[in-house]
C-alpha cells in the first residue's frame, strides 16, 4: 500500500495550517510555496479537505485557509479518507464476499487485521502541535 501524492500533500496542507495561531489564515500559495506542493494541484485537495469539514476557506482581503477543527480534533486517517477514500488493503479486507474463497481464504484474517491495526494507528495520529511541531 502507498499513499497517493495528493493525500501526503493533503498531509503537509494540514500540517502547515496545524503550526499557525488559532485565528490565522494562510493563503493557498503560502502553503503550496512553504510545502512544495503545485498550486495548481493544492486547489482541488483543499475543496476537498473543505468538503470533508476539515478546513475552512474565506475570501477576501482577509480570505484564506484554516482549520476548521483543532488540530488535536484531526487525525491522519481523516485527512487520508478525505483524499483517498477509505483505507483498505485488498478488496477482501473491506468486503470478504469479493474474495472467491470467501471467509474460507488462508489470507483474509491476516489482511482485516492488518487494515484494523494501519486504521488504529492512523486515526490515533493527530495534528496536535506536540506531534507536527
Amino acid at each position: 500500500m502507498q499513499i497517493t501524492r495528493q493525500a501526503d500533500y493533503a498531509l503537509r496542507a494540514v500540517i502547515f495550517l496545524a503550526r499557525m495561531n488559532g485565528d490565522e489564515r494562510a493563503s493557498t500559495s503560502a502553503i503550496a510555496e512553504n510545502q512544495k506542493i503545485p498550486p495548481s494541484f493544492l486547489a482541488k485537495i483543499v475543496s476537498q479537505l473543505s468538503l470533508a469539514g476539515l478546513i475552512q476557506t474565506s475570501r477576501g482581503a482577509r480570505g484564506g485557509v484554516s482549520l476548521a477543527k483543532k488540530p488535536e480534533e484531526i487525525s491522519v486517517l481523516d485527512v487520508i479518507e478525505a483524499i483517498d477514500g477509505p483505507v483498505l488493503l485488498n478488496e477482501c479486507a473491506g468486503n470478504p464476499e469479493n474474495c472467491p474463497f470467501g471467509l474460507n481464504c488462508p489470507l483474509q484474517h491476516i489482511w482485516c487485521d492488518t487494515r484494523k491495526e494501519l486504521i488504529s494507528r492512523l486515526s490515533s495520529a493527530t495534528f496536535a502541535r506536540e506531534n507536527v511541531q
